[in-house]
């Protein structure tokens, strides 16, 4: 697979990495960070709370780092401590992977037109302000060298996936930010990029109404007849902070096994 050709070459090797948002090993930031170690770049990780640095420190052990920073990306004050530790310890830097969402998970299920104004408010700062705030700590660290800023997408920003209610508003919201933040930093060399996998049977998706029977749906009907792995997201990631990826930028790179591209399903398959 051409996934597994980039992870061997060391296509990452002497790259640091700063990897927000494993909760644990199934998490799609976990399958990007491992992919990363294994084609040779140093990583350092955040986390938010004890219970997810207990989750995070074997893992981040297992890929030979002792760099956890727990992180609120709510929190100025914490955005900036963060950051400056990773200043201390590390010069410069060479990619970001932004793996961060939130919606109240009640929410999610049924229709859009019950959301609150406070699920909206901290859905959209969470899943796609806070992308902002982390470009603008990063981009001091990758100005002199380039870098990249990768963050984590899904189809339903751009078509009604059911129940996927306000997060497909703050993903449509975060792709259009990767766009403004693409033109923003390619002066600098700074590539801004997004993945957005299909379906993932992740912590993520199970707080979404419905999410089994998206994920049959979508493993049946799309192209290839499968849903992603997290090793081919891993090696999407891998060539985007590469150096074959220096030419890509504002970008969102579907991993979904075409999905994306069907206007239905096989009729075979209703």
């Amino acid at each position: 697979m051409p996934e597994e050709v980039l992870l061997k070459s060391g296509a990452l090797a002497g790259k640091r990495g700063l990897v927000m948002g494993v909760a644990n090993d199934r998490s799609i930031a976990w399958g990007i960070a491992k992919a990363c170690a294994d084609a040779g770049a140093e990583l350092a990780f955040t986390f938010q709370g004890e219970g997810f640095g207990k989750r995070l420190e074997p893992l981040a052990q297992s890929v030979g780092s002792d760099f956890m920073l727990d992180v609120d990306v709510t929190d100025d004050a914490s955005l900036d401590a963060a950051f400056g530790e990773l200043q201390d310890r590390w010069a410069t830097l060479d990619f970001v992977i932004h793996a961060i969402a939130y919606a109240d998970k009640s929410e999610l299920s049924g229709r859009i037109l019950d959301t609150s104004r406070e699920n909206f408010r901290t859905s959209l700062d969470i899943s796609a302000y806070s992308l902002i705030e982390v470009a603008r700590r990063a981009h001091p660290m990758m100005a002199e060298n380039g870098g990249t800023v990768l963050t984590l997408s899904y189809m339903g920003s751009t078509r009604v996936t059911p129940n996927y209610n306000v997060m497909g508003v703050a993903k449509a919201a975060l792709e259009s930010t990767v766009r403004y933040l693409a033109d923003d930093l390619g002066p600098d060399g700074i590539r801004v990029n997004t993945i957005s996998p299909g379906p993932m049977k992740t912590l993520a998706m199970s707080a979404i109404g419905g999410a089994r029977r998206t994920y049959r749906h979508t493993d049946t009907n799309s192209p290839l007849r499968s849903n992603a792995t997290l090793e081919a997201v891993g090696g999407t990631a891998v060539y985007l902070c590469s150096d074959a990826g220096a030419f890509t930028t504002g970008e969102i790179i579907h991993v979904d096994g075409g999905f994306h591209v069907l206007g239905m399903p096989q009729l075979e398959n209703l």
